[in-house]
Formats: structure tokens, C-alpha cells, sequence
């Protein structure tokens, strides 16, 4: 997971350093082009014409390419792509999550383990889809419905293809 997870963000990562290389070329390129690119952007946000023009080059005096990464790109500090630090929290999260499902098994009879392991997992997995209700003040039954469902079809999915391979008690 963690390793999927770098990959993907890395790529992501790449993208952007990309996007910045080709902004700083065309700053290079038309100074004055891309003052009126970012004035367009603030009179496309409701700014009036002559003072978007000066907030476009007054940010720019200061940085013209943090300016055009922000606003063009939506590029900052606090949202570019982090690979390690992605993958450290999958680890993580992947490690924590399989945790229930793990004493489940080591604690349940033979006979019951996928089906003890399979609703367990769906309880957890309701909770927290509350959880996460609850922190982003979002419809709480929205988002255990759609935890849910999604995963159950991701677990009978698993368990289908351990059947057909024979290697799934169920």
C-alpha cells in the first residue's frame, strides 16, 4: 500500500515540478504576458480591472512564480505532494486497519473466520465513516452508507476470487 501510494504521489510530484518549470519558462519568456494572465484570473474572480492589475503585479514583485503557482496552478507549500510523507501515513493506516481484522481471526473459531473477520470489518468501517461524519460535519448516514457498500463489494469481491482459486472456507 505504502509503496502504491508513494509511487502514485511521486508521479504527482513530478507533475508539478514540471507545471512550475514550464510557468518559470514562460515568465522568462513574457513577463508581461503573464502579468496580464494574472490579471485576467483576479477579473475572472470578480476584481475590478485596475486593481486586479496591481495586486498581479504587486504579487509578482515579490515572487511572480509563488504568485503563479498559487493562483494558476494552485500550487502552495502547504498542498504540494509529499511522496514519503505519503506513503509513511499508508503504512500507517494500512498497519492500524488491519489490525482488528487480525485478532478477529486469531480469535474466532476455524469455521467462522471470513464470516467473523467480514462483519467485523464492516462495523469497523461503519464506525468510521461516522467518525468521519462527524469531523467534517457531513450527513452521517451518507457516509456509512457509502463505506459500506463500497467495501462489502470489495470484500465479496476478495472472497470470489479466494473461491475460485480455493482458498476461501466460505
Amino acid at each position: 500500500m505504502a509503496t502504491g501510494e508513494y509511487v502514485s504521489v511521486s508521479s504527482q510530484a513530478d507533475t508539478e515540478t514540471a507545471a512550475l518549470a514550464e510557468e518559470k519558462s514562460e515568465l522568462d519568456a513574457d513577463y508581461q504576458g503573464e502579468v496580464r494572465e494574472l490579471t485576467s484570473l483576479y477579473i475572472q474572480r470578480g476584481v475590478e480591472p485596475a486593481l486586479a492589475r496591481q495586486v498581479a503585479e504587486q504579487l509578482m514583485a515579490k515572487d511572480a512564480l509563488e504568485a503563479h503557482a498559487r493562483e494558476e496552478l494552485g500550487l502552495t507549500d502547504t498542498h504540494s505532494a509529499r511522496p514519503l510523507q505519503a506513503a509513511i501515513f499508508s503504512a500507517v493506516s494500512f498497519s492500524a486497519g488491519a489490525g482488528l481484522p487480525l485478532i478477529v481471526a486469531v480469535l474466532s473459531p476455524a469455521k467462522l473466520t471470513v464470516i467473523a473477520i467480514f462483519l467485523s470489518t464492516l462495523c469497523s468501517l461503519a464506525a468510521l465513516g461516522y467518525f468521519s461524519s462527524v469531523v467534517s460535519n457531513a450527513p452521517p448516514v451518507r457516509a456509512i452508507s457509502r463505506i459500506t457498500f463500497w467495501s462489502t463489494l470489495a470484500m465479496l469481491f476478495s472472497i470470489g476470487i479466494g473461491r475460485i482459486a480455493g482458498q476461501v472456507l466460505l
